[in-house]
């Protein structure tokens, strides 16, 4: 079919849940679509710490993205790895040396690690974010257990059964709660020469509480959870020093540990601050400045700077000012609104690439658009076994109720069908026999850094 004058073509970066439903959206009204993804599946992030805790294989919550696409047309899926972006050409660059033409672009590369400076922490405390993260972290965690039964000095041995969390965010919560659940129920009996039940699972937060977003009354049910399911929880408690032997707080409590996860930071994609030097080499603006704030408007006018976090500040439709044809969504986003600012959490990025979306579509009609809004539908942890917390709305929910609540919910955002019943299968499983059924040990270390796009050997997913 031949491309009409009014029907644009929008590359979209990234296949995360802004640029997928963002995609989706695009397609189903007819626009020609490019996405790019320097790996080959969507990935449902928000389950990922159940593959690192080997409650799930890697392909229960990943979809090869061709697949998603495979019936339409219009949508093409490049597995490629996009280097820069030429804002005032209207080009997208991929390592390759191939320049992608584009009528909007929409970039959704989401956020990655941040160790606040001390990138050398990655070494030794890998974040969690993609499956091959995960696979390191289960990599690293059942091997201590195996570490452990080898060892026969009871003070080594200790430091083996010693886990740290560091970060009390819903990531580091649900870590910490599922390697708790790991060494006491399903590993308890797997050993000889010790008791899996005596390992120490730390959570450790440099604020006051755990969940700090959350209110404080579920922030207190939440530590009160993780406490009964047998994790160590310790607020106020910073990390100054970290290596393979343990870690240092800033008291100058040593800690011996080989297994220290990280779930303290994040940082956006480096592609933002591409896009944003970009920008600026057109538009003249500065890198950097704090943007002022419009009098009588919940709306925090924006200069095509980055945040501290790195990410990118946008106008109130979503574009990079100066460029009307560049959407920045999802966690790569910086945008307040009355209430604040906007969180990097998946119902915000489904959000905002649906309304990019339809802003790209109601511009080829012609027709006018409404500022982007985010509408805040609650947000919710599981800690364990019947144990999580939630809000929705005024309501706040803490348990075996918000634990369903929770388990409902991501089984309906859950991408594909044969998933979402692996999923509910393993669930069942789990709940009826406390056993886990990914708990094998399949690949050494990979050979590349955290802050690396692309490891230089992939690393085996599960069978």
């Amino acid at each position: 079919m031949a491309k009409s004058a009014n029907t644009p073509h929008v590359v979209i970066i990234g296949a995360g849940f802004a640029g997928l439903y963002a995609a989706r959206r695009l397609e189903k009204r007819g626009a020609r679509v490019t996405l790019l993804d320097q790996r080959n599946h969507h990935l449902f992030q928000p389950l990922l710490y159940q593959v690192a805790m080997a409650g799930l294989s890697a392909v229960d919550i990943a979809q090869p993205v061709r697949r998603i696409f495979r019936r339409q047309r219009k949508v093409e899926v490049l597995m490629a790895t996009v280097v820069n972006i030429d804002a005032g050409g209207r080009k997208v660059e991929l390592e390759d040396g191939r320049r992608l033409s584009y009528d909007s672009l929409i970039v959704a590369t989401g956020a990655t690690h941040s160790y606040f400076g001390n990138d050398q922490w990655a070494r030794h405390a890998p974040g969690l974010k993609t499956l091959e993260d995960a696979l390191e972290i289960r990599r690293k965690v059942l091997l201590a257990f195996e570490r452990a039964e080898a060892e026969t000095d009871p003070e080594k041995r200790r430091a083996w059964l010693t886990f740290a969390v560091i970060g009390a965010g819903p990531t580091g919560c649900e870590l910490a709660g599922a390697l708790a659940e790991l060494s006491r129920h399903t590993l308890f009996k797997d050993f000889h020469h010790f008791d899996a039940r005596e390992a120490k699972v730390l959570l450790l937060e440099g604020r006051e509480r755990v969940l700090p977003p959350y209110p404080e009354d579920l922030s207190a049910k939440a530590q009160e959870q993780l406490e009964t399911l047998g994790v160590e929880v310790r607020t106020n408690s910073l990390v100054t020093e970290l290596d393979d032997q343990g870690i240092t707080l800033k008291t100058g409590e040593r800690i011996p540990t080989h297994t220290v996860i990280w779930a303290a930071g994040v940082a956006a994609s480096p592609l933002g601050a591409k896009l944003a030097q970009s920008a600026a080499e057109v538009t003249g603006r500065p890198l950097q400045g704090d943007p002022p704030r419009s009098e009588g408007s919940d709306f925090v006018t924006a200069l095509p700077v980055l945040d501290r976090a790195g990410r990118v500040r946008v106008e109130e439709d979503l574009t990079l000012p100066g460029f009307p044809e560049i959407f920045v969504v999802g966690d790569l986003m910086a945008f307040e609104q009355a209430g604040g600012e906007v969180p990097g959490v998946a119902p915000a990025a489904i959000q905002s690439g649906v309304y990019a979306a339809n802003v790209i579509l109601q511009r080829a009609a012609g027709k006018p658009t409404e500022p982007f809004r985010y509408r805040d539908k609650g947000s919710m942890a599981t800690l364990g076994r019947k144990s999580a917390v939630a809000t929705l709305g005024k309501l706040r929910l803490s348990g075996i109720t918000a634990w369903l609540t929770w388990l409902g919910v991501h089984i309906v955002f859950l991408i594909g069908f044969r998933n979402r019943i692996v999923v509910i299968f393993e669930w069942a499983r789990a709940y009826f026999t406390y056993q886990r059924s990914a708990r094998l040990i399949l690949h050494e270390p990979s050979p590349y850094s955290e802050s690396s796009d692309t490891p230089e050997s992939e690393p085996p997913l599960d069978p």
